[in-house]
């Protein structure tokens, strides 16, 4: 039997740094919480973020400020068409005095990688970050080389310009537990935004975390209690992004070119566990799923041209579906 109370009282010890990195983390970044939140979820549930808004929505400052709040090593690669995949991972290199080949590692070879406008860069530079993400390690000639904890993927896009741009393969999209799209501010936060960058000195935030505290805060993420009627409505949601006519949304069914896969479930239920540990809690409640929902699906549903033609969005197909499916 799973004891809630002790469990609740060990989300309250371990997860006292949470306000102390959102203090710092909006001495930088004005309005955007919930990006904000989407990536302490990331870093709570060990799973990679994808970020996707148009140019100057502070993307890559808050994975650089996140970064800054915990005492870890940083990377920050900028994709570009020439981009090749031994300048990710790493490579051999000729040692004349002792006459033999040593491993030269990458930039992957940190806690965080800030991968800049990700779709930029050709499908061979794409793939060398899939052994990376999935595995956690990295093979340089023969040698596999383990990535260090915590280790964290933070992609950002570009959705605006698509000339010179490589989409995306599906089984890099699959990887990442989140796809958060960042809209533009609201007027009082752009007035505040303006003031701070005409402001004497750009605030930056200090190191208030360290890994070994993420990485035991991760171990109490997966204590958190999940009942067995919430992992049902988690298979009632993703098998109604692959069955729709099952679920009653038979007017999706040939729209929907392919749902999410049994990682979507799992990063689902990752996902949930990590926003009811941010909520203080030590158990997950049907509203955590549906939080969190929409970031875990939307780049996991394949569209049909059907759906093109009409404007249907996979947004909108996951708000047809948590209005559909039974909640416990």
């Amino acid at each position: 039997m799973t004891d809630i109370r002790e469990i609740n009282e060990r989300i309250e010890r371990e997860s006292a740094f949470i306000e102390l990195l959102k203090l710092e983390l909006d001495k930088v970044i004005i309005g955007q919480q919930y990006m904000v939140d989407r990536l302490l979820i990331g870093l709570l549930a060990n799973g990679h973020l994808l970020l996707e808004g148009v140019p100057g929505l502070a993307k890559t400052l808050a994975i650089k400020s996140l970064a800054q709040t915990i005492d870890a090593a940083f990377s920050r690669i900028q994709f570009t068409p020439d981009l090749l995949p031994a300048d990710l991972v790493g490579t051999m290199i000729y040692n004349q005095k002792q006459e033999q080949f040593t491993v030269r590692k990458g930039p992957l070879f940190a806690n965080f990688i800030l991968a800049d406008e990700i779709n930029r860069a050709p499908a061979k530079v794409q793939s060398a970050l899939l052994e990376a993400m999935q595995e956690r390690q990295v093979t340089i000639g023969e040698t596999t080389h383990k990535l260090p904890e915590p280790f964290l993927v933070l992609a950002t896009q570009n959705p605006v310009e698509q000339e010179g741009t490589y989409p995306l393969p599906e089984a890099q999209v699959d990887r990442f537990m989140l796809k958060i799209v960042i809209g533009y501010p609201n007027r009082e936060d752009e007035r505040k935004i303006i003031r701070q960058n005409l402001a004497a000195e750009f605030p930056k935030p200090s190191k208030v975390v360290s890994p070994e505290q993420i990485i035991r805060a991760r171990q109490v993420v997966r204590e958190v209690y999940m009942d067995e009627k919430i992992e049902n409505y988690i298979v009632d949601i993703v098998f109604a992004t692959r069955f729709p006519a099952d679920s009653g949304l038979a007017k999706y069914q040939p729209l929907i070119s392919f749902g999410g896969s049994p990682r979507a479930s799992i990063s689902l239920a990752h996902a949930a566990k990590a926003y009811a540990f941010i909520r203080r809690r030590g158990y997950v409640i049907p509203e955590d799923v549906r939080a969190v929902c929409l970031d875990v699906l939307r780049h996991r549903i394949g569209l049909t041209y059907e759906a093109e033609a009409e404007n249907i969005t996979t947004e909108h197909i996951v708000q047809e579906i948590l209005n559909t499916v039974e909640v416990p």
